[in-house]
């Protein structure tokens, strides 16, 4: 632990947290890979900020009494407390080193902030190979370049593991005869990855790119730089781009059904979609919810044949074809209405519901890379048969690839032939 870092238990809470002006704290676990992501930001800011907060830790699972007193549900919560009152914004999850720093300044006040943020000094390291993106595809290309003996560092904006896993079950992935958590298959692909010795930079902010001159800055203060650069950045939900979208993005409408599906717990839902998300995601949600209506633009189902069937026997499940939606309302707390259109007759009409899902396909995640990447119609990276980029010693790799199909075993052996189309070009 830095030396700046206290370790505590419950009976400490009072007098090294309540009883100091400045505190802030990390409630953590073991094995906790986000929990893993956090330790090294926060020692570092533990340098710069601990004269003026006392920085702490408590182990979740050890001090449950109190994580259950404070409302602590997840591994790691960081809390900060002004005079022995919670303040600030609670941080979860994949926290950023930027939203630690925020709530610390706002505690020791502007001035003595930017005498703190004076201390901080740029940092430049240097690898043989650069991922961006922690999904399937950069993982895989970590394991083969470091099982390779090559310097490789992967830098992800989340923590590592990509769009699966926030898949709720895998069944078709090679080499588990049960079907696997998504969150666990990309548990296991990262643990892999450590194991071989990649070296990972996650939950960061990326401030530029620079993929001609092979080098990134991060978290406003480190830059890497590499002799080839991998990028593996993925795809992301595609929006609909319909009015109510943006406003109620993650509050009535989700693109997750394994994050928020169990909030629906006997409630109603509107699914927007009919191709192979949003027909699996469909049967998923059905464990929770009491009925779901799905609306689809087609007058007829885009998903696989099974996932077909059980869709349309299921009788929780009700279909809605040739229709879109025109407009999301929220009227209160689990009550939001989808004013949808009929495509044949042009009349609407509103659909009540709880809450709405929306699967209507991905868009490439390139929107920090250099506008020089060839990408086709569609915005998605072209590359070669040993996936290069027409930018020289730059791969792409994984669904943020032009290509017919996107699943976890086409991102695995993308990865594949960039890790080895790279380790033959630096030997």
């Amino acid at each position: 632990m830095e030396e700046k870092i206290k370790e505590i238990r419950e009976a400490d809470f009072q007098a090294e947290v309540l009883e100091n002006k400045f505190a802030v704290v990390d409630f953590y676990s073991t094995d906790c890979p986000p929990c893993n992501a956090l330790e090294e930001k926060y020692e570092a800011l533990s340098e710069i900020y601990g004269d003026d907060v006392q920085f702490i830790k408590i182990f979740r699972q050890g001090n449950r009494d109190l994580a259950e007193k404070l409302d602590v549900t997840g591994s790691p919560t960081v809390l900060f407390y002004d005079n022995g009152q919670e303040c600030g914004d609670r941080l979860t999850g994949g926290v950023l080193r930027s939203d630690i720093m925020k709530n610390l300044d706002a505690m020791v006040g502007e001035s003595r902030a930017e005498e703190l943020h004076s201390m901080i000094k740029p940092v430049e390291t240097e690898t043989d190979v650069l991922i961006l993106g922690g999904g399937p595809a950069g993982l895989t290309a970590g394991v083969y370049l470091a099982q390779a003996h090559i310097e490789t560092i992967l830098v992800d904006t989340a923590l590592p593991g990509g769009y699966v896993a926030t898949t709720h079950l895998v069944s078709n992935y090679p080499g588990f005869i049960e079907p696997q958590n998504g969150y666990m298959l990309s548990h296991y692909m990262s643990e892999q990855a450590i194991a071989n010795g990649v070296e990972f930079r996650a939950a960061v902010e990326v401030n530029k790119v620079d993929l001609e001159r092979k080098r990134i800055k991060i978290d406003g203060f480190e830059t890497i730089r590499a002799r080839k650069i991998i990028i593996a950045t993925g795809s992301k939900p595609r929006p609909l781009g319909v009015l109510g979208e943006d406003t109620y993005r993650g509050n009535g409408i989700s693109y997750c059904a394994t994050c928020d599906a169990k909030y629906y717990q006997d409630k109603e839902v509107v699914i927007i979609g009919g191709g192979n998300s949003a027909i699996e995601e469909a049967l998923f949600i059905a464990k929770f919810a009491s009925k779901i209506t799905i609306v689809h633009q087609l007058d007829h189902l885009q998903a696989n044949k099974e996932a077909q069937k059980k869709v349309i026997s299921h009788d929780k499940i009700e279909i809605i074809f040739e229709h879109e939606p025109r407009e999301f309302r929220k009227y209160g707390n689990m009550d939001m209405g989808v004013v949808v259109e009929d495509l044949e007759s042009g009349k609407k009409r509103e659909l009540r519901t709880n809450g709405i899902f929306i699967f209507v396909g991905f868009i490439p995640n390139i929107s920090q890379l250099s506008n020089k990447l060839k990408v086709d119609q569609w915005g998605y990276l072209e590359t070669d048969i040993e996936k290069r980029t027409n930018i020289d010693g730059v791969y792409a790799a994984g669904d943020v690839t032009s290509k017919p199909f996107r699943q976890i075993t086409t991102a695995v052996a993308d990865g594949t032939v960039a890790a080895i189309a790279v380790g033959k070009e630096l030997e």
